[in-house]
């Protein structure tokens, strides 16, 4: 498996990139793998110089929450942190766009899932520009001051925040769940068909499905200038939901494997007192 070839170090069309591979032994090898995170997830919280970020993106139905559960579900619940940013609060939005999302930042030694991200800030907001508004922000006046350069002017802006997040520790992944339009019928169909999914659907979904080309721009437009060398973006094949699962959990894994992490070493003092230490606690 090449995970370079997920990974946007070129200009990328998201036409040209595929949307399904399918590993047959998917389940089993996540198994493994996720195991193998949860290990080194414990070390770099023991050592505790390194966060990561895990930024998760893609259109409804791309199985974002279902594989937060299945790659994570053996780290420590002390050590990963989800947090799923739904349309910002009256606070929020008094505040700068990437505000909330730095306030939820991992701290060192965790790992940090962003469920939809601070890109929704020049994604959503791109294709319902109106949004903006509710920011207040002084030189927006009118939808003629939301052109290209106002959302370039984010991402610059984005990208500064990122490099600023790495050079304090903090490990960056961003994965686009790359979702073929059928396929995203086929799930919307799901839910309306099977009662116990009849929850997850919203009218909504099939207002944004009308707007599939705008995102499909957008999207493309954002990866192309925000993957950058040290918070890359890596597009993921998301229309079998075990191999999308696998590949993620993968590059995780390499990620985090190229720190060699350390648990901290006793203190000399402590050291030299270990036998003293267990004569204490088997002589109670």
């Amino acid at each position: 498996m090449n995970l370079d070839n997920y990974k946007v170090s070129k200009t990328i069309k998201l036409a040209d990139l595929r949307t399904k591979e399918v590993n047959e032994n998917a389940k089993k090898k996540l198994k493994d793998i996720r195991k193998k995170i949860s290990k080194l997830q414990d070390t770099m919280y023991a050592e505790g110089k390194y966060g990561m970020l895990i930024c998760l993106q893609g259109m409804d139905t791309s199985g974002k929450d279902s594989l937060i559960r299945e790659v994570f579900k053996d780290v420590n619940a002390r050590g990963v942190e989800v947090h799923s940013f739904k349309v910002p609060t009256s606070l929020e939005l008094q505040h700068d766009f990437l505000w909330r999302h730095y306030i939820a930042l991992p701290p060192k030694g965790k790992i940090g899932v962003f469920n939809r991200t601070h890109y929704e800030n020049v994604l959503v907001t791109r294709v319902h520009p109106n949004y903006i508004f509710g920011e207040n922000i002084p030189n927006v006046k009118s939808l003629a001051d939301l052109d290209d350069a106002f959302y370039h002017n984010r991402m610059d802006r984005i990208n500064a925040f990122e490099q600023h997040l790495v050079a304090n520790g903090t490990i960056v992944l961003k994965f686009f769940l790359n979702l073929s339009k059928d396929e995203q019928k086929n799930r919307l169909l799901r839910r309306l068909n099977i009662p116990e999914k009849n929850w997850k659907f919203s009218a909504g979904d099939l207002k944004e499905r009308k707007l599939w080309d705008k995102y499909q721009f957008c999207y493309e437009d954002l990866l192309n200038r925000t993957s950058k060398e040290n918070a890359p973006w890596f597009v993921i094949p998301a229309d079998d939901k075990p191999t999308a699962r696998l590949l993620l959990a993968t590059i995780v894994l390499n990620e985090l494997e190229k720190y060699n992490f350390k648990e901290p070493s006793l203190s000399k003092k402590d050291t030299e007192q270990l036998d003293a230490f267990k004569a204490a606690l088997e002589n109670e």
